[in-house]
């Protein structure tokens, strides 16, 4: 389904009947990642997954965005699609990191948060010197977090149905940059909501360390820690992540 929102083409998907849960996809996903935890969900919830501007099939802002113009289309989309507010709101990586932005701002305000292997934690310069590092030995930003094994296919979804090429869109670099250079410590603390946080111990992008912050500073959070298990965690793990987000929304 298609909408515009903030004069942007937004591809989106919605299934399922009950109250409403909203999925964020991470960096470089799309809607479609998230799929099988949708179909899932939207045995028991009314389900909606959108492609995020500059990824999918949904087109690019114009300029830059940080995290802030993220969470403020997400409240305009919402309104768009004369949604109320969500029960539940669930971001994989940077979709985590666009909700806690969202949520601590009121943008959004949810019954129930979800983080699947959240980023947001970038407080050390080491950090941050490595993700940019990164970005200037490639322009392959669209794809940076990827396991090997799901770049490939990954890869012809984002670029083969959206019909352009990512790492051509100087703004996804800049987005990027910002992105990374944002902490939200000080957000994080500010969420009340009750806060579910799975992470898996072997993730290579984001660190056992960056849950066990946001455990300290959210004070209705839980953590649960998945083994056998990268950054996609609802990848390598749904049965178990499906699990815990059931239980969760009850």
């Amino acid at each position: 389904m298609k909408v515009v929102v903030q004069n942007l083409l937004i591809n989106y998907h919605e299934s399922g009947k009950g109250k409403l849960v909203l999925l964020l996809h991470g960096w470089g996903d799309n809607l479609k990642g998230l799929s099988q935890l949708q179909n899932d969900l939207s045995k028991k919830y009314k389900v909606v997954s959108l492609d995020l501007p500059g990824f999918g099939e949904t087109q690019a802002p114009k300029e830059a965005w940080g995290l802030e113009d993220y969470a403020v289309f997400l409240s305009d989309f919402l309104k768009k699609l004369n949604l109320k507010q969500p029960y539940g709101a669930i971001g994989h990586s940077n979709g985590g990191a666009v909700l806690v932005k969202a949520v601590s701002a009121n943008y959004i305000q949810p019954d129930k948060l979800v983080l699947i292997a959240a980023s947001g934690i970038r407080d050390t310069e080491k950090f941050k010197r490595s993700m940019l590092k990164i970005i200037a030995k490639t322009g392959d930003v669209a794809t940076i977090w990827m396991p090997e094994r799901y770049r490939q296919a990954l890869r012809k979804s984002l670029y083969g149905v959206a019909g352009s090429d990512m790492m051509v869109v100087p703004e996804l670099k800049e987005t990027f940059k910002r992105t990374v250079r944002e902490d939200l410590q000080e957000d994080a603390k500010l969420i009340k909501t009750d806060t579910l946080l799975i992470y898996s111990k072997d993730d290579r992008a984001v660190p056992l360390s960056v849950a066990r912050t946001y455990n300290s500073v959210m004070d209705n959070s839980r953590l649960e820690i998945v083994d056998n298990a990268g950054h996609f965690i609802h990848l390598d793990q749904p049965e178990q992540t499906l699990r815990l987000i059931e239980g969760f929304l009850k």
